[in-house]
């Protein structure tokens, strides 16, 4: 029953923090579109794009042990694995809000967007490509939004599962001395 208890515990914990880790990345990924379409000095652009990836980072990263940390008390959860599980959990589930936003964006929010940047980057190939791979492109570009959910929910998943394994090294925190028997004298 406990077991049971701590698994639901631990998929609420990963999904309220894929949701806020998801929304953090979805909301960068928005701003800097933002920025990036504003007529401002490339220096500020760069600077910005700069910080705001800075804070997106560690903000993630402090999301991810907050979350951590609160499983591990909630349940006196005393496994490593338990809560690099539900990191993994947490970073399945925000790999899969972000993508979905991304998905979201290419697709129907700022489809012309992209299609510019693709004109522009075909104008600049096309003379080097032959009509067979001028082709390929045209084919590729028309599944570029599912290219893009695919793409950002297997590189979200990965770095949220390498971030958890690392994590969850320490948390919960590891006594040196559980093992230590001091000799009976």
């Amino acid at each position: 029953m406990k077991q049971n208890s701590i698994q639901k515990n631990m998929w609420n914990t990963a999904g309220k923090a894929g949701l806020i880790l998801g929304l953090v990345s979805a909301a960068y990924l928005f701003i800097t579109q933002w920025i990036g379409q504003a007529e401002l000095p490339a220096l500020v652009t760069s600077l910005t794009g700069g910080l705001l990836w800075l804070g997106k980072f560690i903000g993630c990263i402090m999301i991810m042990i907050f979350f951590m940390k609160k499983f591990t008390s909630e349940n006196s959860v005393k496994d490593n694995g338990l809560t690099f599980r539900m990191g993994m959990a947490a970073s399945l589930l925000s790999a899969i809000v972000f993508a979905a936003f991304a998905f979201a964006n290419v697709a129907f929010i700022s489809p012309d967007l992209f299609a510019e940047q693709m004109d522009a980057i075909m104008q600049q190939l096309g003379p080097m490509m032959d009509s067979n791979s001028l082709n390929e492109m045209e084919k590729m570009l028309e599944n570029l939004p599912q290219i893009t959910f695919f793409s950002n929910l297997i590189y979200c998943f990965l770095y949220g599962m390498i971030l958890s394994f690392i994590l969850s090294r320490n948390i919960p925190s590891r006594d040196p001395f559980a093992d230590y028997k001091p000799e009976e004298q």
